[in-house]
C-alpha cells in the first residue's frame, strides 16, 4: 500500500479492501446496526473535499479516528489491506465495475450510498481471492 503522502490531493474516487476477520455486528444506528459476515469487502468512496484523495484516504488509514462515515465502523474492526485511488473517478463507476465480478454481493442496503440516488449501497462482499488489481479502475 502507498504510503498515505503518496495519495493525490486531487479530489477523485477509491476503492478500499479490507478483511473483516470475525462476524461484527456494526453500530450504524440509521442502517438497524448490520451484521457482516467475516470475509472481504470493498468500500467505494469519494473524495472532493480539501487535500483531496491524500486527506480522506489518510483518515480511513488511521485507526485513532471519530466514527463518523459507515465505513469507519468497519475500518475500526478489520484492516484496510489495499486502496485503488482515481483522480476525478466516481465511486458509483467503482461500483458499477465490481458488481460484475462473479460472486460480488451488496450486503447492507444503503450502506456508504445514504446521499447516492444511483446505487443500492457503496460496500461489496467479495469472494476471499479478490484483488482489485483485477478491475479496470487500477
Amino acid at each position: 500500500m502507498k504510503p498515505v503522502r503518496q495519495f493525490p490531493k486531487s479530489p477523485g474516487a477509491y476503492a478500499l479492501l479490507i478483511d473483516l476477520p470475525v462476524r461484527a455486528r456494526l453500530s450504524i444506528a440509521t442502517l438497524k446496526q448490520p451484521v457482516l459476515a467475516a470475509g472481504r469487502y470493498v468500500y467505494c468512496g469519494s473524495a472532493r473535499g480539501p487535500g483531496g484523495l491524500a486527506a480522506r484516504l489518510g483518515r480511513h488509514l488511521r485507526r485513532d479516528k471519530k466514527l463518523h462515515w459507515h465505513v469507519d465502523h468497519l475500518t475500526a474492526v478489520g484492516p484496510v489491506l489495499d486502496v485503488c485511488c482515481l483522480e476525478d473517478g466516481r465511486e458509483c463507476e467503482m461500483v458499477r465495475c465490481l458488481v460484475q465480478v462473479p460472486g460480488v454481493t451488496m450486503p447492507v442496503a444503503g450502506f456508504g450510498a445514504s446521499d447516492c440516488r444511483r446505487c443500492f449501497a457503496h460496500l461489496l462482499k467479495v469472494p476471499s481471492e479478490f484483488a482489485l488489481s483485477s478491475c479496470w479502475f487500477t
